[in-house]
C-alpha cells in the first residue's frame, strides 16, 4: 500500500529517535504511543476534511504522538518530556511534545474557530508546547509544509516555514517512493542532532528535559583564558516573533555555560584554586549595525563562584532584533580565587544570531 522505500525510511527515522531515548532518555520513551491503523488516519481524516501527507501519514502509523499522564514530571507548567525538547530564560519555559492524532484533532478545531485561520483549513497543529507559554506547530497538509507560530499567531495567523520549500516532494503522491514532507525531514534533522550531540539533555532541579541550545561547534562557541571555559550558543525564538511589517522584531535566546578546568585558574603561572565572575561586556549586533552594548556588574544578578572540575554555572537571556540575523560578542571579567582580587578578562567571543 505505501511505497516501501519510504516505509523504510521512516521506520529508520523512528527507530533513531526510540535508541537515543532508550540509552539517554527512557523516560520519555514512555511518553511514546502506538502506531495508529489506517482506519484511525482515515476517520482523522474524515472529521478535519484533509488528506494526510504520505510521509507524516506513515509516521503515525509508526507512533501516534506522545501522551503524559500525571506524575512527578508533569506539572502545572507542564512536562518536561516533550521529544522534541525546548528552552527557558527568565519566566518563558518551552517544551514541545508531538501530538498524538486526537489531540491534533481536538487543537486543530479550536485554532481553526479563529477568523485568522479561515483561510487556512487544512492547516493541522502537530506538535505544541506543553508549557503556559505557547508554540504551536502546523502541518500543510496540502504542501507537507511545517511552520511554527510567530508572536502575531492569534493576531493574524503569523507563521514562519520549518523548512525550505525546495527539500518537499510530491507530498500526496501515493506512487513515489522519493517523496518528504517537512515533518519527516523535521524529526530525521532532530534525530540526527539528538544522535550526534549537538543538543543534549539538560537538568535542572533534579528535571530533565531535551534542551534547543546547541552544544557542539559551529553552532556553539567556546573560549578558554587562563583555565576559565566559556561556551556560548543561541536558539531562536518564533513565538516571541513579531513580524508585522512596521515593527519587526526577531527574539533569540542564548545560552551561556562557564567552568573552570581540573588545573584550576592559572594567572602567570600562579594556581587558583577558584574564581569568580566580576563583570559582563555584551556587544549585540543585527547585521552589521550595533543595537545595544551593556557593560555591567554580575549576570541575572548573580557572580557565579568556579571551582576546578564543578558542574557548569549556565544561565540564559533574551535579545530582541529588528532582522533575521546578527550577532552577540563580548567578554567576562573574573576575579582570580574570590573577589576584591584584581579582575581577569576573558578573550572576546562572537555568537552568531540566525532565524
Amino acid at each position: 500500500m505505501y511505497p516501501w522505500l519510504l516505509v523504510i525510511r521512516v521506520k529508520r527515522c523512528w527507530g533513531r529517535l526510540n535508541n537515543w531515548l532508550d540509552i539517554n532518555f527512557p523516560e520519555a520513551k514512555a511518553t511514546l504511543r502506538t502506531g495508529v491503523s489506517e482506519a484511525d488516519i482515515q476517520e482523522f481524516e474524515r472529521i478535519l476534511k484533509v488528506k494526510l501527507p504520505l510521509p507524516t501519514r506513515i509516521l503515525y502509523r509508526f507512533c501516534d504522538g506522545q501522551e503524559f499522564t500525571s506524575g512527578p514530571l508533569v506539572s502545572a507548567q507542564g512536562s518536561s518530556l516533550g521529544l522534541i525538547g525546548g528552552y527557558s530564560f527568565y519566566d518563558h519555559l518551552i517544551n514541545v511534545y508531538l501530538l498524538p492524532l486526537n489531540e491534533v484533532i481536538s487543537n486543530t478545531k479550536v485554532i481553526l474557530r479563529h477568523p485568522s485561520f479561515s483561510s487556512r483549513s487544512k492547516y493541522i497543529v502537530v506538535a505544541a508546547s506543553s508549557t503556559h507559554v505557547k508554540k504551536f506547530f502546523f502541518l500543510n497538509c496540502t504542501t507537507g509544509q511545517l511552520h511554527v507560530g510567530t508572536e502575531n499567531l492569534p493576531i493574524n495567523g503569523g507563521m514562519l516555514p520549518c523548512v525550505p520549500n525546495a527539500l518537499i516532494n510530491s507530498v500526496l503522491d501515493f506512487n513515489d517512493d522519493q517523496q518528504q514532507d517537512a515533518m519527516l525531514l523535521w524529526l530525521e534533522e532532530h534525530g540526527r542532532r539528538l544522535e550526534n550531540g549537538v543538543i543534549k539533555l539538560h537538568e535542572e532541579g533534579g528535571i530533565r528535559s531535551i534542551s534547543l541550545f546547541p552544544e557542539e561547534p559551529p553552532l556553539c562557541s567556546t573560549a578558554v583564558t587562563n583555565g576559565v571555559k566559556v561556551r556560548a550558543s543561541t536558539v531562536f525564538i518564533p513565538e516571541s516573533t513579531d513580524l508585522q511589517i512596521d515593527n519587526q522584531r526577531y527574539a533569540f535566546s542564548y545560552s551561556i555555560r562557564m567552568s573552570l578546568l581540573p588545573e584550576g585558574c592559572v594567572i602567570h603561572g600562579v594556581p587558583f584554586s577558584s574564581c569568580q565572575l566580576h563583570r559582563r561586556h555584551w556587544i549585540i549586533h543585527a547585521n552589521d549595525h550595533k543595537v545595544s552594548d551593556v557593560n555591567a556588574e554580575a549576570v541575572i544578578g548573580k557572580f557565579p563562584l568556579l571551582l576546578p572540575g564543578a558542574k557548569e554555572f549556565v544561565y540564559e537571556s533574551c535579545a530582541p532584533l529588528p532582522t533575521s540575523s546578527g550577532s552577540i560578542e563580548g567578554s567576562f571579567t573574573f576575579v582570580p580565587g574570590r573577589m576584591p582580587y584584581r579582575p581577569l578578562q576573558l578573550a572576546r567571543r562572537s555568537i552568531p544570531l540566525q532565524a
